[in-house]
């Protein structure tokens, strides 16, 4: 089972270095939309963090409110993401919210022990 977390682990992080990566491009370039990185980045860190929230590990489970909170997080980042991946062109705090909100989930992983 340590194998298959892992796995899902590292398929996560691909997910958040394609969202925020894609987002900090489109933001360097100066043209705020969502581009296909951040569509599947999202996608790919919502699925993958529900599938390391299952109980993989032998007694060493994350505390449940931390599993809810980059729920919450991941949930945001997806459906904005997702509702404005067709627009031409996204509102500069809407942009930086995503981002800001992936660096918060980020930190929430890294720092809630």
């Amino acid at each position: 089972m340590e194998a298959l977390r892992l796995v899902l682990l590292y398929v996560h992080l691909i997910g958040f270095a394609l969202l925020l990566g894609g987002s900090i491009a489109q933001y360097v370039i100066g043209r705020l939309r969502i581009n296909a990185a951040m569509l599947w980045g999202s996608v790919i860190g919502l699925l993958t963090g529900l599938g390391l929230a299952a109980p993989l590990r032998d007694g060493d489970e994350p505390a449940p409110a931390k599993l809810v909170t980059k729920l919450v997080f991941a949930l945001l980042i997806f459906v904005m993401v997702f509702f404005s991946r067709k627009r031409e062109s996204v509102a500069r705090g809407h942009f930086l919210a995503i981002i800001g909100l992936t660096l918060v989930n980020a930190a929430v992983a890294v720092f809630w022990r």
